[in-house]
């Protein structure tokens, strides 16, 4: 995402999927060289951020989710990035208090929130579970507090 006069403007987006059936380390290298391949054809960055995470809903969620975070460190650091340690973090229903105005909005509400910042059309298509939507929410929710782009109809906290 690129600022621009304080409106933020969408410059790529994506998102991976990786299958349950394959090892863990199967999983990590797909996360690690998909977002390897995104950082070279879309750098260079200002600031790379993420959306807090502590636990899952059980022990393995959390693992697979600090396992996606590590390979994605190790992508980030070939080239020369690392993930901002926000202070205070941007948890969940904050991203979604800053984007849609409310902290227990649901993914398609997020996703309609983040397509009216970025000017998408109507009817865009996010990919399927939202991945790409709310990685953009965190994007935008971080730029919304720290008073980068300006609020769109009174929807940021």
């Amino acid at each position: 995402m690129e600022v621009r006069n304080r409106t933020p403007y969408l410059l790529g987006c994506s998102s991976v999927a990786t299958s349950s059936a394959d090892m863990d380390a199967v999983r990590n290298y797909t996360v690690e060289t998909f977002i390897a391949q995104f950082i070279r054809e879309h750098r260079p960055f200002d600031v790379v951020v993420r959306e807090d995470f502590t636990s899952g809903r059980n022990k393995r969620a959390t693992q697979t989710i600090f396992s996606a975070w590590a390979a994605a460190d190790r992508a980030l650091s070939a080239y020369g990035y690392r993930a901002e340690d926000l202070k205070p973090a941007l948890s969940p229903p904050s991203v979604k208090k800053y984007v849609t105005g409310s902290g227990k909005a649901e993914k398609p509400e997020v996703a309609e929130s983040v397509r009216k910042y970025l000017r998408l059309a109507d009817g865009y298509k996010w990919r399927t579970g939202y991945d790409d939507a709310d990685a953009c929410a965190v994007a935008l929710a971080y730029l919304l507090r720290e008073n980068m782009i300006d609020e769109i109809g009174g929807v940021a906290a």
